[in-house]
């Protein structure tokens, strides 16, 4: 009996220390996912911010020809 309660006792720590092994690799890994997920964000907030900025330079730089293109006016009325 006296066996029993020791080899009991053995496997009661043995579950403790991996219950709390994997509580412990489960906070690294949910903060880990924390950390890449705002990495992610961050970097596409900062693709979208570029794309913005080249399509502010592009329009800048578009020529009379190109912005007489795109106007919705009708040239023809005005001459």
């Amino acid at each position: 009996m006296e066996e029993m309660k020791k080899k009991q006792k053995q496997n009661d720590d043995a579950f403790q220390i991996n219950e709390r092994l994997n509580s412990d690799v489960l906070s690294k890994l949910k903060t880990a996912s924390k950390q890449l997920k705002e990495n992610e964000r961050v970097k596409s907030e900062e693709k979208r911010e570029q794309e913005r900025q080249r399509r502010i330079e592009k329009e800048k730089n578009k020529s009379f020809e190109e912005l007489l293109g795109e106007s919705s006016l009708d040239w023809k009325n005005f001459k």
